[in-house]
C-alpha cells in the first residue's frame, strides 16, 4: 500500500509558485492613446511582437493580431474613448479574451495613488507610474509625451505625489495655428534666442515643457526629495530628450511595461 505523504503547507505553496512561474504566460498589452494605438505581446519575460497604428488605420490590427500567438491575458489602457474601446474589445473576441480595462487604483503594483479621487487619474499615466516604479530608479519625474504631455512626481517609495497635464509639443503648434490669424504651421528649431516666428513657436513649445519639468523638480526638492531622475516616454520623447539639460532615461515602452506589471499581478 502506498503511504500517504502530507506535505507542509509552505512546501506546497513553493511548488505551486514554481509551477506558475515555469508556465509561459503571454500578455497582450495595448496603449490606446488620443491619436494612435500602440500594442505589444509580452512572452516569458520579454516583448516579442509590437506595433503602432493611427486610429484611422485601426483595421490594420485585424491583420497583425491574426498572427499573434494566443494570449493568456489582454490588458488595455484606453484614453481614446468608448468607440475605440469597443473596436478593441471586438478584435479580442478571436481569442475568447475579455480585456482587462486598466483603471487607476488607490494602490497597485507597489504604487500609491496621491489623487484625491484615484479613479480620475488616466490609465496610461497610472501604467507609466507603475512601469517607472518597477525600474527602481528612486525619486523620479515621469514624463509622457504624446498628444498631451503629462509630468508626474513619483517617490522612491512608490508614492505618486501628483502631476501636471499640458498640451503636447505638436499640439501647441496646432493650437497656435488654428487660433491665431498670422501664425503658420511651419516648424522651426528650438534655439536660445529665436529670431524667426517658426523658431519662436517651436522654442516656446519645447522650453515651456522643459520649464514645467523643472518646476516639478524644484517642488520635489522643496518637499525633501533628492536625487531625482527624469524618465520619459511617448512619441515626442526621443527628440525632446536631447534638448533637456538634465539626464533623461528614455523608456519607449514605459506604459506597456506598466501594463505587463498589472497583467502579471492578476495572474491566477
Amino acid at each position: 500500500m502506498l503511504a500517504h505523504v502530507k506535505y507542509p503547507a509552505a512546501s506546497f505553496n513553493v511548488r505551486l509558485v514554481l509551477l506558475i512561474l515555469s508556465k509561459q504566460y503571454r500578455i497582450l498589452v495595448v496603449d490606446a492613446g488620443n491619436s494612435r494605438v500602440k500594442w505589444a505581446l509580452h512572452d516569458s519575460g520579454s516583448f516579442v511582437e509590437e506595433s503602432v497604428c493611427a486610429h484611422e488605420d485601426l483595421d490594420r490590427l485585424d491583420q497583425a493580431w491574426a498572427k499573434v500567438a494566443y494570449p493568456d491575458a489582454v490588458v488595455v489602457a484606453n484614453v481614446a474613448g468608448k468607440a475605440i474601446g469597443d473596436r478593441l474589445a471586438q478584435r479580442c473576441e478571436r481569442w475568447g479574451r475579455t480585456p482587462v480595462w486598466v483603471k487607476a487604483q488607490m494602490r497597485q503594483c507597489g504604487v500609491t495613488n496621491g489623487y484625491s479621487e484615484p479613479g480620475q487619474l488616466g490609465p496610461d499615466r497610472w501604467a507609466a507610474l507603475i512601469g517607472a516604479n518597477a525600474l527602481s530608479v528612486g525619486n523620479c519625474i515621469v514624463v509622457c509625451m504624446g498628444t498631451a504631455t503629462t509630468i508626474d512626481a513619483l517617490t522612491d517609495q512608490g508614492e505618486f505625489l501628483g502631476g501636471m497635464i499640458l498640451p503636447g509639443i505638436e499640439l501647441m503648434h496646432v493650437l497656435l495655428k488654428e487660433n491665431t490669424a498670422k501664425l503658420g504651421s511651419e516648424r522651426g528649431k528650438p534655439v536660445q534666442f529665436p529670431r524667426s516666428t517658426p523658431d519662436a513657436i517651436t522654442s516656446g513649445a519645447n522650453w515651456a515643457t522643459c520649464g514645467a519639468i523643472d518646476f516639478l523638480h524644484a517642488q520635489m526638492l522643496k518637499a525633501g526629495y533628492h536625487d531625482i531622475s527624469v524618465v520619459a516616454t511617448g512619441g515626442a520623447a526621443p527628440a525632446f530628450v536631447n534638448l533637456y539639460e538634465r539626464p533623461v532615461l528614455l523608456r519607449e515602452r514605459l506604459v506597456l511595461e506598466g501594463l505587463v506589471c498589472i497583467g502579471n499581478s492578476g495572474r491566477q
